[in-house]
């Protein structure tokens, strides 16, 4: 039972469905009272019951047209004062001033107001002259509009209190992420560091090979270990961006790099690095640059890295063995990065966030992101996403 009151409540909260609700039930009275005086033949009131459903009619615009709906319904007032038909507004002009204090602000409040109340003014002087109607109309007018102003305004700041109470849970939320990743990754990470360092110390000297790869993975590590700390004072920073500046910061026509990615400092120009460690792992790797290199934008530069890293560790886990080649081509409107391997897909392990991960980049940065089977076996990674055009 109370979930069906809920979900009624909620449907007649939509704007369309309860403008129509209203002018039903302002109409209904109307409707009665005119089908009664029609069937007894006194049709005397016939007009002005037909004037008041037409105003009330006009009330589904009231909110897609507050000011137009005003204008319509004083327009309609005045000529029912000039035909004798009601002697002060209806109700429907009531309702229609309140509708312009609720859905519009400023300059357009005020000076719908203005008119509405001159045309009243004007029509009592006019039609019921030495009545003193104006100032009637003075206080019913800037009270229904005052009322809209202040039903508008306490939502506006009901508004900012839940974007400003889910701002504070998103901040604490990165705050505990980041409490997690120190006392949990960081602490693995570290301890990692540590017993592969230890393990090279102790290799005699001849072992060369391994000595190389130890020091390759403590480096990796150390690395690691780096990124996770500029990473931990991201999440620990209370200027939350949202997703919308990320793309103003780095989407096709941003500029520069002030989103949090922009802090972790790895890029394009890490690539050799990053393929020299692949190759150290025992990937096979290859790496090619076409095009005049340029300054990217940061949160490109940093897409361009990781659809890299997770490409080539996707590989590594997937496609042992396999033979990787990265490709990043550096266009007049783009930059283009590629990574196709060779191998066959070993089916182990569990499917990831890698993938999804990748699109999510570059879909912030405006670009396309395509994966799937090579057509010459194996396995391709490409993307294309937009520069900054001047």
């Amino acid at each position: 039972m109370g979930r069906t009151v809920r979900r009624a409540v909620r449907f007649l909260r939509r704007p369309k469905v309860f403008d129509a609700a209203l002018v039903i039930v302002i109409s209904v009275p109307a409707v009665i009272a005119l089908v009664v005086m029609i069937a007894r033949g006194e049709t005397g009131e016939a007009p002005r019951l037909a004037h008041y459903l037409v105003g009330a009619a006009l009330l589904l615009w009231r909110r897609r047209r507050p000011v137009l709906t005003a204008a319509l319904l004083t327009a309609l007032d005045v000529a029912g004062h000039a035909l004798g038909l009601i002697t002060i507004a209806d109700l429907p002009a009531f309702i229609a001033l309140y509708s312009v204090g609720r859905h519009t602000s400023g300059r357009v409040t005020a000076l719908t107001s203005l008119a509405a109340y001159a045309a009243y003014a004007l029509a009592g002087e006019l039609f019921q002259p030495g009545k003193g109607n104006w100032v009637g109309y003075l206080f019913a007018v800037g009270t229904t509009v005052g009322v809209g102003q202040l039903v508008r305004l306490r939502a506006e700041l009901d508004e900012r209190a839940r974007s400003e109470a889910a701002d504070a849970a998103v901040r604490e939320e990165r705050r505990r992420i980041a409490r997690e990743l120190h006392d949990i990754v960081a602490h693995h990470i570290t301890v990692i560091t540590a017993l592969v360092g230890g393990a090279r110390a102790t290799l005699p000297t001849e072992q060369e090979v391994t000595r190389d790869a130890l020091k390759s993975a403590e480096q990796t590590a150390r690395e690691a270990m780096t990124e996770m700390r500029l990473l931990l004072d991201v999440l620990r920073a209370d200027d939350v961006l949202r997703d919308g500046d990320l793309i103003g910061a780095g989407g096709a026509g941003g500029a520069g790099g002030t989103g949090p990615d922009a802090a972790t400092g790895v890029g394009a120009d890490r690539l050799p690095a990053l393929v020299a460690e692949a190759r150290s792992a025992g990937l096979s790797t290859s790496l090619t640059v076409t095009g005049t290199p340029v300054a990217l934008p940061a949160p490109v530069d940093l897409a361009v890295y990781r659809i890299v890293q997770e490409a080539l560790t996707n590989t590594r886990k997937h496609a042992a063995g396999a033979r990787a080649g990265v490709r990043l081509a550096y266009e007049p409107e783009a930059v283009e990065v590629e990574v196709v391997d060779d191998g066959r897909a070993t089916g182990s392990g569990t499917p990831g966030f890698g993938l999804g991960g990748m699109a999510e980049r570059v879909t912030l940065c405006g670009g396309r992101l395509t994966t799937g089977p090579h057509p010459g076996g194996g396995f391709r990674v490409h993307a294309r996403i937009p520069l900054e055009t001047p």
